[in-house]
């Protein structure tokens, strides 16, 4: 066993280090100029029985920035938000708001149509809506009780 000199010194460097270069990762370089942090917008993933939904939280970003593709049962939204200030940066005070550019992307079930897919854009919500193959939607199935009529229940297969 080799016994070796403890400097507390360097643990507390070496820790120091290892914060800074967390604090360099979030913001970017150590330049002094804004930097805009990588960001991810919110989402909102929920189906019924005909269609799977999306709302991804993307408010400030333009139409035109915005990029939604379908290939190989995957979505993918890319966009940017771009930093459009009328005062200079050194003016500001504080900038909390998330700048640049983001991907996002999803994969799909085998039952979504994705040559059946709907985006709309409203109040800085990001709405996809993806119809599912007729083959996977839910279909009624009529029952007949007790008779040979063919009058009966209706009820719902899964």
């Amino acid at each position: 066993m080799t016994i070796s000199r403890w400097y507390p010194i360097r643990e507390v460097a070496s820790l120091q280090d290892r914060v800074n270069s967390l604090f360099q990762d979030f913001a970017g370089d150590n330049s002094g100029t804004v930097t805009a942090a990588a960001f991810a917008p919110a989402v909102d993933v929920f189906e019924n029985g005909e269609k799977v939904v999306l709302k991804l939280d993307i408010p400030g970003i333009k139409e035109e920035d915005l990029d939604i593709r379908v290939e190989n049962q995957t979505l993918s939204v890319r966009g940017e938000r771009k930093f459009e200030s009328e005062e200079k940066e050194e003016n500001f005070h504080r900038i909390e708001r998330r700048y640049g550019s983001f991907f996002r992307s999803f994969s799909l079930p085998t039952t979504v149509d994705t040559e059946n897919v709907a985006a709309t854009y409203d109040a800085g919500v990001l709405k996809l809506e993806l119809k599912k193959k007729a083959s996977a939607q839910p279909k009624q199935i009529k029952i007949g009780v007790g008779s040979s009529n063919g009058a009966g229940k209706t009820v719902q297969a899964a």
